[in-house]
């Protein structure tokens, strides 16, 4: 060292690292590898994902080819290569055609209504699963609520059947007791209530553990700190459990919008022919009715471009507004 500039001397200990101008440690950065070296070290996981990766593309991105056909005037008998191109006319008679504007009211509406009263059950029973505080209670209930979520919407149906039907169990108890009963099944003003309540039935249990393995990154020890400080069960809840799993509200949220266009295909469809077409009719059903049933394929897959690049604008709006609130989302800001 130097009176002159009273610096101190940059030194090299033996194990590599170098000494800053204050004397402390400082590693090297390491050489940034190149893209044969970081295939050559991730080689054992690459091989590992490469089949699910060649069944992605083999049965989803390959298939995206065949939606040519909204744009032609297309006929199985004479293939894709065949059949003639008639321009943007598909997509102007979808949108002129009043059985889609239907069903796309249909569809926001259930929607909507299942995002206000489906959405948030999963999270409140997270919050009431996980202050409990006997294991085996605990245990028992995760498992009778997830249950239903590997039933088939065919069992689904048949038990509110059997429930809620004109000749279900509910209304024979209240035949009993000499009150008039009434058939759910088969009522169009109940019908959005109904599919609602069979969906929180069914998949309730399986966001519970969602938000379950959510709620069990937060250190208890937080908990603790919070009872010292005076801090009561709601304020506990308030300032420590909802912010812990906030993101994967948020996360989820995000991709329920994007998959807002698309309600239960087989729980509508078993039963539309109960309720009638005009409450049960969706996007999904009136592709499938228009294009396989009724054979206009082309329509039907115009109908099906504009519902997914819908779906993609809902995804990327609701990611937007997650970056807003200063959270992740699906991806990450650039």
């Amino acid at each position: 060292m130097t009176a002159a500039t009273g610096a101190r001397a940059r030194t090299t200990p033996a194990d590599g690292t170098r000494a800053d101008t204050d004397g402390r440690a400082v590693r090297p950065s390491r050489p940034r590898r190149t893209l044969r070296q970081r295939l050559r070290a991730d080689r054992s996981l690459l091989l590992m994902a490469l089949p699910a990766v060649g069944l992605l593309i083999v049965f989803a991105y390959v298939p995206m080819l065949g939606n040519v056909i909204a744009w032609q005037d297309y006929s199985p008998y004479v293939g894709v290569l065949n059949s003639p191109f008639i321009g943007w006319e598909n997509f102007a008679r979808v949108f002129t055609n009043p059985l889609f504007l239907e069903a796309v009211r249909n569809t926001l509406t259930i929607t909507a209504f299942q995002l206000v009263f489906f959405f948030p059950v999963p999270i409140a029973l997270a919050l009431l699963v996980n202050s409990l505080l006997t294991p085996w209670l605990r245990t028992a209930i995760q498992s009778i609520v997830y249950l239903p979520h590997f039933f088939s919407w065919v069992l689904v149906v048949t038990i509110f059947q059997q429930i809620l039907g004109g000749a279900g169990l509910l209304n024979q108890k209240l035949g009993e007791i000499g009150i008039t009963g009434f058939d759910m099944m088969t009522n169009p003003d109940t019908f959005i209530a109904l599919v609602t309540m069979q969906a929180v039935w069914k998949d309730a249990g399986w966001g519970m553990i969602i938000f379950l393995a959510a709620l069990s990154t937060v250190d208890p020890a937080q908990y603790e700190a919070a009872a010292i400080d005076g801090a009561g069960r709601w304020k506990r809840t308030w300032h420590i459990t909802l912010p812990a799993i906030r993101p994967t509200i948020i996360l989820l949220l995000i991709l329920r919008l994007g998959d807002a266009l698309t309600v239960g295909f087989e729980q509508l469809i078993l039963q539309r022919g109960a309720v009638g077409s005009e409450v049960s009719e969706v996007l999904d059903t009136y592709v499938y009715y228009q294009g396989v049933i009724a054979g206009d394929w082309s329509f039907a897959a115009a109908a099906g471009l504009i519902k997914g690049v819908v779906s993609l604008l809902l995804v990327l709006a609701a990611n937007k507004l997650a970056h807003v609130f200063g959270e992740a989302g699906v991806y990450q800001r650039s």
